[in-house]
């Protein structure tokens, strides 16, 4: 009998050669003892010898490693019976439960799964050493979200059959703001306009949004490559950072950043020279130069031309074109030669178009707005369109490329088309207040991507006391394979124009219509369509004299068979917040026969301008409105057109504008001029969140009738019961407002004073929209 027991600290000893040895020899039998949970096969299968082997220290070392390196066993020890090893294990604790106590800056479930997944979980074996791990990483993550106070404590709580509860308690405390941010050094910058440019920066009346207070080691490098690119773009090639010194206060709720830079010299650009293999079109190259001698250095530039390089070498197929730009310094003189390097390197073409990121839209949705196609040359110009097309789309936050090479084939690149999906669906709530009129409410619900097929579905529900609405429509954009699309609008609308006598008069109106549009270019579209209209003007209570005069005429109810053609140009850079681009359309709408025969047109032409730098954007838009009876007869009144509110003049209660007749009804008119403008800019302290944004704005317009054979009756003192017409009715009006895609929806909010307006003009100062997204 061999009375010799062997741990981990034994076989430790006998590494270092140590004397607690057993004689070698034959094995004739292995037990385990001690598993509960474990399956001895599990144990048998992690030793290095079997029945039959022979048995020696080093034999007996490498089994309590490996039996220790799966983690299973708390304590393992080989005992030698004779010529019997018995394997004695205590198994590690089952872990019952992990908890988080005081948890608020982390999601609970997907800090579960984090853990489980580096093997802390629910029917994990228990390890200390992996709970400390994660105690300290879980600290670190807290540093991440400036929370230096921040306490983790790791509770183990044993169970009865040999299991533990893991609790984390967290004492997260408050989030460590910058107190001060402070840059020395500068001479030619103020230390204000340098602040500026940096994301992150001292508490202010936003950062609770925006939390650009709370310090980050990554914010800062990406801030001070800000300070940087400011400095180069001015020909400050010299400049650095010197150091950046980040303190902490005692209390760890205050962090201090000083940064030092040294500007250097500016230098000039005397020479732009171009090297390397330009395609035999170096003409063309030379034309994409954002750089001129002459002028201060300007990294922007030189980054946009190897851009505009790097784009134009892609619409010929050179898919990995390279392009670098030299300077040659002359720090003497302060001048400086820039000289591009191009290597267009090999010509490729597209095995395939793939799509990544899309869990609801369907690939065939993304895939028809593609302009590159598969086993085609590589175009950048068509892969650029391809990804502008399927961004205005507006069913995605993020719209990426990238382009990578096929292993095996130097010719051959693979196209990946990332995405990142949005809410697509949305309820809109609108209201307004005034004194004369009280609370009045209009809403729509709405979904663009129908079950993921790019279908758009929405229906219209207007409750304003001036007039209430049920539309129904729904488009089909590819109802054929060439991109033609396809309209259906079914509407019941009521409508009680405003009066001042305490009286409603109504008008109802139903019918539906249905439209096609056929692209005939990457950004215009042609819409041809018919539709059906019946409106009935209901009473003559309260009713003005012009719908009175109209009904005597031509009677109580009439039909209409509108044709439309109509024609949109759309190439801004995003639908949802648009900085630069243009937006045209120009509807016609003929009714040749029935009741009511007119012709009606309206114009629209918007512009975005990109003015002080990339962050302001300057809008403009007007509108145009006109409708004339056809065949001698009258333009119908019902078809008028009206004016005031979001969207048209804002401060002026919607549908206010125009004539105004002895009854105090607002009938509108059959001509209408809108005219806005708006100067949008960063919501301060809101980083790069270009969907936050205030705007002020200036608003005109108007809406008159002419003077026809249809006359009003005239009041008790001769005059025409339309008091004002013509030009003089545009109204004006100015203010501020906000427009924010919110993690509820869309909203956008307007606060102002009329500029030009008339006694009886109804005023809204304060006027909003907002939407939640589904």
């Amino acid at each position: 009998m061999r009375p010799s027991v062997l741990t981990l600290a034994l076989a430790a000893v006998l590494h270092t050669g140590a004397a607690w040895a057993v004689d070698p020899f034959v094995l004739k039998d292995i037990r385990v003892e001690g598993a509960q949970r474990t399956d001895p096969g599990t144990v048998f299968a992690s030793l290095p010898f079997r029945i039959g082997d022979t048995y020696n220290d080093e034999k007996g070392a490498a089994a309590l490693r490996a039996l220790f390196a799966t983690g299973l066993f708390k304590d393992v020890r080989i005992n030698i019976d004779g010529t019997t090893a018995v394997v004695v294990i205590e198994e590690r604790p089952i872990i019952a439960n992990v908890s988080f106590v005081g948890l608020k800056e982390f999601d609970t479930e997907a800090l579960s799964k984090s853990l489980k997944d580096v093997g802390i979980g629910e029917g994990k074996a228990f390890d200390k050493a992996l709970a400390d791990r994660a105690e300290q990483e879980l600290k670190r993550q807290y540093l991440t979200r400036s929370l230096y106070g921040a306490q983790v404590t790791t509770t183990i709580t044993p169970l009865e059959r040999n299991r533990v509860n893991v609790a984390f308690t967290v004492v997260e405390g408050e989030p460590a703001k910058i107190g001060e941010i402070s840059i020395r050094g500068s001479k030619v910058f103020s230390e204000s306009t340098l602040l500026g440019l940096l994301e992150q920066t001292t508490t202010g009346w936003l950062t609770w949004y925006t939390k650009t207070d709370r310090y980050s080691r990554a914010k800062l490098e990406a801030d001070l490559e800000k300070i940087r690119s400011h400095y180069l773009n001015r020909g400050y090639l010299d400049f650095a950072v010197a150091s950046t010194q980040v303190t902490i206060s005692p209390d760890k709720q205050s962090i201090n950043v000083a940064i030092t830079v040294r500007e250097g010299e500016p230098f000039m650009v005397t020479d732009v020279k171009l090297e390397g293999e330009f395609l035999g079109r170096d003409e063309e190259f030379k034309r994409l130069v954002a750089l001129r001698p002459g002028e201060p250095y300007r990294v922007d530039a030189v980054n946009a031309t190897t851009r505009n390089f790097t784009d134009l070498y892609g619409t010929y197929g050179y898919a990995f074109a390279r392009v670098e730009s030299r300077q040659d310094i002359d720090r003497a003189t302060g001048r400086v030669t820039v000289t591009f390097v191009a290597d267009p390197q090999r010509r490729v073409y597209v095995r395939k178009m793939l799509v990544s990121g899309n869990s609801r839209t369907r690939d065939e949705v993304i895939r028809r707005e593609f302009r590159q196609f598969e086993s085609a040359w590589y175009d950048g110009g068509r892969i650029k369109a391809s990804r502008d097309r399927v961004e205005r789309l507006g069913y995605f936050k993020d719209v990426n490329f990238e382009t990578n090479e096929v292993p095996g084939a130097q010719d051959q690149v693979d196209v990946v088309m990332t995405v990142t999906e949005r809410p697509t669906g949305n309820i809109m709530v609108g209201a307004g207040y005034s004194s004369q009129q009280g609370m009045s409410l209009s809403g729509s619900i709405r979904q663009d991507n129908v079950f993921g097929s790019g279908n758009y579905l929405g229906v219209e529900v207007n409750t304003a006391r001036t007039g209430r609405a049920l539309t129904f429509s729904t488009v089909d954009p590819y109802f054929t394979v060439d991109g033609i699309s396809r309209a259906v609008d079914v509407f019941y609308r009521t409508t009680k124009p405003l009066n001042t006598l305490g009286e409603f008069y109504q008008l109802v109106t139903r019918g539906g219509s249905l439209r096609f549009g056929v692209p005939f270019s990457e950004q215009d579209t042609v819409f041809f369509g018919a539709g059906y209209e019946e409106t009935k003007i209901t009473t003559s209570a309260g009713l003005p004299n012009s719908y009175f005069l109209y009904r005597q005429q031509f009677g109580q109810k009439s039909t209409s068979f509108p044709l439309t053609i109509g024609w949109q140009r759309d190439n801004r850079d995003s639908v949802l917040s648009p900085m630069a681009g243009k937006y045209q359309r120009a509807n016609f709408e003929l009714s040749p026969v029935g009741d009511s025969r007119f012709v009606r047109a309206n114009l629209q032409y918007q512009q975005f301008f990109q003015v002080y730098g990339p962050k302001f954007t300057l809008m403009v838009n007007a509108e145009f409105g006109y409708g004339a009876g056809l065949g001698g007869r009258e333009y119908p009144i019902f078809k008028n057109f009206y004016a005031g509110g979001l969207g048209s003049v804002r401060v002026f209660e919607a549908g206010s504008l125009g004539p105004v007749d002895v009854t105090g009804s607002y009938s509108g008119g059959n001509r209408r001029l809108n005219i806005n403008a708006e100067m949008y800019l960063p919501v301060p302290g809101s980083g790069n969140d270009k969907t936050f944004r205030l705007f002020g704005f200036i608003d005109a317009g108007g809406v008159w009738a002419e003077y026809t054979k249809l006359r009003w009756d005239r009041d008790s003192k001769g005059r025409d019961g339309n008091l004002i017409d013509g030009p003089d009715m545009l109204r004006a009006s100015a203010g501020i407002g906000l427009s924010w895609m919110s993690p509820m929806g869309p909203l956008r909010l307007s606060y102002g004073a009329p500029i030009r307006k008339y006694g009886k003009d109804r005023i809204e100062k304060f006027q909003f929209q907002i939407g939640t997204a589904f």
